[in-house]
């Protein structure tokens, strides 16, 4: 678990399946970002103040049909488990992505 100035920190990551393949006229790669990025901050600040919040880092590329979510999360006074918020904020993004494809 990498560990900064302020202690340790959490993070949760989740990763598509690479078997399934990406639809040529889904929802374009910048559109999956943004849903994704936004799901797993809302989760993150659905659970924890931002005052309570030290440092979040959301990163996600969706690149050749393939989704990668890495949450860092550190907010050692906060009340909830970080370590289950960043894992679920990572799950709520790819969540996010699978109901853009369902849209589409």
């Amino acid at each position: 678990m990498p560990t900064d100035a302020n202690g340790p920190s959490e993070s949760g990551n989740a990763t598509a399946d690479p078997s399934e393949p990406a639809d040529a006229a889904g929802p374009a790669d910048d559109d999956v970002v943004q849903a994704a990025a936004e799901a797993a901050e809302s989760v993150v600040f659905s659970r924890f103040d931002r005052g309570a919040v030290d440092d979040l880092d959301v990163t996600v590329t969706f690149e050749d049909g393939i989704l990668e979510v890495d949450v860092y999360l550190n907010a050692p006074d906060g009340r909830a488990d970080a370590d289950r918020v960043a894992d679920d904020a990572a799950l709520a993004a790819r969540g996010a992505v699978d109901d853009l494809f369902a849209d589409e």
